[in-house]
């Protein structure tokens, strides 16, 4: 079992910018990927990124990358997503995500409960 608690959500000025963290717990953690995933209000979730277990390889939603950042830390338990340029479409509830297998962008084994990003205009 892994544990995923979100943390770093708020409310930004559009151009602003944002840092969540995701915190794991569980047995064999550092051997997981995790992710981050949203869902904006009446829209079904998406993916947003992703990290390997060993934190050298990313992938990114082509609607955040070179705007976001996934880093991973704290010996594989903790990833951080650093969100720039900041727009009110990035608004949506955002979820940490935990799986064996790299990458994968849906269906991910192991959920956060999310936490609420809002941009404002």
């Amino acid at each position: 079992q892994v544990q995923l608690v979100e943390s770093g959500g708020g409310l930004v000025q559009a151009g602003g910018s944002l840092r969540l963290s995701c915190a794991a717990s569980g047995q064999t953690v550092s051997h997981y990927a995790m992710g981050w995933f949203r869902q904006a209000p009446g829209k079904e979730r998406e993916f947003v990124a992703t990290i390997n277990a060993s934190g050298t390889r990313t992938y990114y939603a082509d609607a955040v990358k070179g705007r976001f950042t996934l880093s991973r830390e704290n010996g594989g338990n903790t990833v951080y997503l650093q969100m720039n340029s900041l727009k009110p479409e990035d608004t949506a509830v955002y979820y940490c995500a935990a799986d064996i297998v790299y990458p994968k962008v849906y269906n991910m084994d192991y959920w956060g409960k999310g936490t609420l990003v809002t941009v404002s205009s």
